[in-house]
Parts: C-alpha cells; sequence; structure tokens
C-alpha cells in the first residue's frame, strides 16, 4: 500500500514537471520564428519569410513589455541593410520611446551609421565596437578583417554592407564566397552587383551579368 502511494505521488510530481509551461514561452516562440525570418529572408523565400516576421511580431506583442517587439524591428531592419536596402527602422522608432534600452537605442544608431559619441559604442557588442572605431579612424585594412573575423555571418553581412564603399575586392569575393556557402541568395544578388560596380573589366562584367541572369 506504501509503495502504490509513494507511485501514485511520484506519478503526479513528474505530470507536473512535464507540463509545466515557461513563463517566457511567448518570448522564445517569438525568437524562433525571428530566426527562421532571417534564414528565409536572406535565401530569398519571402512569402515564407514574411509569415515568420508576422508570427515573430504577433508573439512578441503578447506582453507590455515591448523589448522584444523592439528587437524584431531592429533585426529586420539590419536585415534590410545587410542586403543593401533603403531602411531608417521607423518600426522601431515608433515604439523607442516605450523602451527603455541604451544597449538597443545604440544598436539603433550603429546599423543607420548614426554614431557620433564614444559613450553608444561602448554599449555595443565588442566585436562591433573594434570595427566601428576602426572605419572611424579609417583603418580600411583592419575594417576588412574585422569584417570576415565576425563571430556571426549575419554580422558579417550587416557589417560589410556599412563599409561597402572601403572593403577591398577580396573582402567583396569572401563575403560573396560565404553567403553562398549558407545558400543565402538575396546576399549574393546583392554582392555580385557590386562587384560589378568595382570593375572595370568588360569581360568580368558581361561573367557576373550571366550569374546574375540566371539566380534571379
Amino acid at each position: 500500500m506504501i509503495k502504490y502511494i509513494y507511485f501514485i505521488i511520484t506519478l503526479f510530481f513528474i505530470m507536473g514537471c512535464s507540463f509545466k509551461v515557461p513563463q517566457n514561452q511567448w518570448q522564445q516562440k517569438s525568437t524562433n520564428a525571428f530566426n527562421s525570418y532571417r534564414k528565409n529572408f536572406l535565401s530569398a523565400n519571402d512569402a515564407i519569410a514574411q509569415s515568420d516576421l508576422k508570427r515573430a511580431i504577433k508573439h512578441a506583442k503578447q506582453s507590455a513589455d515591448l523589448t522584444q517587439l523592439a528587437r524584431v524591428y531592429l533585426g529586420k531592419c539590419a536585415l534590410n541593410i545587410s542586403v543593401g536596402m533603403q531602411d531608417s527602422c521607423q518600426d522601431y522608432l515608433a515604439i523607442s520611446d516605450l523602451v527603455k534600452s541604451e544597449e538597443l537605442n545604440a544598436y539603433y544608431l550603429f546599423i543607420t551609421d548614426s554614431i557620433v559619441e564614444e559613450n553608444d559604442i561602448d554599449k555595443l557588442p565588442s566585436y562591433y565596437q573594434e570595427y566601428i572605431r576602426n572605419l572611424k579612424d579609417f583603418k580600411y585594412k583592419e575594417v576588412d578583417r574585422d569584417i570576415l573575423e565576425m563571430p556571426r555571418v549575419t554580422s558579417t553581412l550587416l557589417c560589410a554592407v556599412l563599409s561597402k564603399e572601403y572593403i577591398d575586392v577580396k573582402t567583396r569575393k569572401r563575403v560573396i564566397k560565404l553567403a553562398s556557402f549558407y545558400g543565402y541568395k538575396k546576399v549574393v544578388l546583392f554582392w555580385l552587383n557590386e562587384q560589378k560596380r568595382f570593375t572595370k573589366s568588360k569581360k568580368e562584367k558581361d561573367f557576373i551579368n550571366k550569374k546574375i541572369l540566371i539566380l534571379q
């Protein structure tokens, strides 16, 4: 009888643990949806990407704390910029006064090329700090190095675009190779056009145009 009671108590304990719902489940769902959006957006799976983005926003709007929503909006803006699209992050700006985060504001200034204060640079992740300081000091060889040593592919793509007028031809080619490895078609097309813009060889331009035509 005692063993039976112990079994029942144990069973209820296990069931209780199994069905416990995380308090921030909405945030996890929003993050997962945005991660899917990022991959599909860069891969030019536009219809699926838009569905992912809507889910990310929907889940982020389940809380009065708008920090996650601000992250989604800034992430969307950064991705647009990383493929050469013009974006002033208006969605983020519309709610920025409701989100008290110096880090997010510093990131907004960073991706829109608006950082002027050293204090704002200090609020960025360390790998961005070195990059932005080298860029401001016109140390373009170091900028090329920083771009290729970023810990995340998306950071490499973003920084490459932010300094696209200054990076060398080898860096452009390596960014294309990296984007091709991950199947980020939208990125590949942008950088092929950049490569064409900087080459003077008609033969190479014709070669690049042929690639672009096939990929489109």
